[in-house]
């Protein structure tokens, strides 16, 4: 084996090595986000918990990219279906696919992918904020239809439960996620540059 194919070869083994890296510690933040009110009880607003795993979740593709952004959150929902406790209020197992909020723990792999495929194709500051956005749309709508047919076909659903119900109950967050996936996109943006140095030293 010649010089340069060894180093080929270093290079790929080490990328596969900070692309398990990356996903890991996004599906760790994706754990702390979705309990972050335990840890920060302050972060209870008018009796709605911020959580952070939107944040999170569009974090992951606009900084890891589409694939590995949403391989991390994959992992992550994996992981709380294979028993861990790491889904909102500590829950975790399968039987969580039942939950009529479910549906929001696999929007976040959707989010991921398009806010990382959205970067891939535009680089520039505006499509990070842009790609933010549409990925909370995606975890928005996603979720809340998916919690609304979940409380009609086999979950028990609040007397006079409809379909606008359904979207005033998404109001109270709605700001938040708002505010939060903006910064995301200014975050991811100025920490690709940061990531670019790292690569290079």
């Amino acid at each position: 084996m010649t010089t340069s194919q060894t180093t080929m070869t270093k290079s790929k083994t080490k990328l596969r090595v900070v692309d398990l890296v990356y996903c890991a510690m996004f599906a760790t933040l994706m754990m702390i986000g979705a309990n972050i009110t335990s840890f920060a009880p302050f972060m209870v607003v008018g009796g709605v918990p911020i959580t952070l795993q939107t944040f999170f979740a569009i974090l992951a593709g606009l900084i890891l990219g589409s694939k590995r952004g949403a391989i991390a959150v994959t992992v992550y929902m994996l992981i709380g279906l294979a028993g861990a406790p790491v889904f909102a209020r500590f829950s975790g197992g399968f039987s969580q696919v039942l939950s009529p909020t479910f549906g929001f723990i696999v929007s976040f792999i959707f989010a991921a992918y398009v806010a990382g495929k959205m970067i891939e194709m535009k680089n520039t500051k505006m499509m990070y904020v842009a790609a933010a956005l549409v990925a909370m749309v995606i975890n928005y709508v996603f979720g809340t239809n998916w919690m609304y047919f979940a409380y009609k076909l086999w979950a028990a659903a609040p007397e006079n439960f409809t379909y606008q119900i359904a979207w005033l109950w998404m109001m109270p967050p709605l700001p938040k996620d708002i505010i939060l996936s903006v910064l995301s996109g200014f975050f991811a943006y100025r920490m690709q540059f940061v990531l670019k140095g790292v690569c290079k030293s």
